[in-house]
């Protein structure tokens, strides 16, 4: 290495954490409120950020641009996209993801990779960016800000919406008009499918192009739902209203995007392990975006462990399904400084 590019070197490591580990929720995309637009904006989303899974990966420096893991393709393409976007920032890292997000099930595994990426590489490459500015700098969070949002701070989530008509090149994510936490005693069953997939890409966008059109009294009907009875629900712990609600949104929903997912659900193991849930004292349940991963909610953590090993039990037979019971997140994506020794204090986002 020539002296210049060690002095470069030096520089960026004196202003700059020389190796980051970052760990990024998955979160439960549980709706939209108004896919009809004719108030100027439209989509508008609720979610919950889950304890796990979750996308973990370590960013270090390194004399080029490296990446290894699940979607090591997209951890490059990520950092170049920075690179070209911001100038300042110095590429020459390796990145290792140590556990993602599974990839088309419904829990934002693009996204929160894109922005565990985009943050930690930022910090580590001596450009630090926020959340938002990575969001907006390589283009995603563009139709819902829920992933952003149990990124930054976890909690039940509410965004806005985009308007229908924006304005020449603005790219901002959707506001993020409430954030609640979830509270302490809730749990969610995730049942997943491993042997199936829910659309994304290319597919989602040309299926949300194709979508019948959007009554606006359905709009009018779950945006009453959220703002009357979901979100005070979570502010005042009550799982039963939260479930009712979500269980409707779910239902009027997943009817609407039936033609595209090959039912009120798409897989139909996750339906059937749902209707036993409901059966098993669930105070709601649902699919999370296109699916197929499925979520049962119960006010209490012995409910929920109960419930789940019957669950486990009924359907030992279909190996495709596995069950999970998850906490809500309520402080975000963590980053942890390492040292040489790869030691360090996690901190939540926010404090940092």
């Amino acid at each position: 290495m020539n002296s210049q590019a060690e002095h470069e070197r030096g520089s960026r490591q004196s202003r700059s954490p020389r190796a980051l580990s970052v760990t990024a929720p998955g979160r439960l995309h549980i709706g939209f409120l108004d896919l009809n637009g004719s108030l100027g904006r439209r989509f508008g989303s609720i979610g919950v950020a889950v304890e796990r899974p979750v996308t973990r990966l370590r960013i270090e420096t390194a004399d080029a641009l490296s990446a290894e893991g699940p979607d090591a393709a997209r951890v490059v393409a990520t950092i170049e996209t920075l690179a070209r976007a911001v100038p300042e920032f110095d590429p020459r890292l390796k990145v290792t993801v140590e556990e993602a997000l599974p990839a088309h099930a419904g829990l934002g595994s693009g996204t929160q990779l894109a922005l565990a990426v985009g943050v930690g590489a930022s910090r580590v490459g001596g450009a630090p960016m926020t959340p938002h500015e990575v969001s907006r700098a390589i283009g995603r969070g563009m139709r819902s800000a829920i992933g952003l949002g149990a990124f930054e701070g976890g909690g039940v989530l509410l965004d806005g919406g985009q308007p229908v008509a924006p304005e020449p090149g603005d790219h901002r994510p959707p506001p993020l008009i409430s954030r609640v936490a979830v509270p302490e005693n809730w749990r969610f069953i995730l049942i997943f499918d491993e042997g199936m997939s829910g659309l994304s890409g290319g597919e989602e966008t040309r299926a949300m192009g194709r979508l019948p059109v959007f009554p606006e009294a359905l709009a009018d009907r779950l945006c009453r739902l959220t703002l009357m009875t979901l979100m005070p629900a979570v502010s005042l712990g009550d799982a039963v209203a939260f479930g009712r609600a979500a269980s409707e949104i779910q239902r009027r929903l997943g009817d609407h995007f039936s033609q595209f997912q090959g039912g009120r659900f798409t897989s139909p193991d996750v339906s059937d392990a749902l209707s036993v849930s409901e059966a098993e004292g669930a105070t709601g349940v649902g699919q999370s975006s296109w699916g197929p991963t499925g979520f049962a909610i119960f006010g209490d953590p012995a409910s929920a462990e109960a419930a789940v090993a019957r669950l486990r039990a009924r359907f030992a037979d279909r190996t495709n399904l596995r069950f999970d019971v998850v906490r809500g997140n309520n402080h975000g994506a963590v980053l942890t400084e390492l040292s040489d020794a790869e030691a360090g204090q996690g901190r939540s986002l926010q404090e940092t």
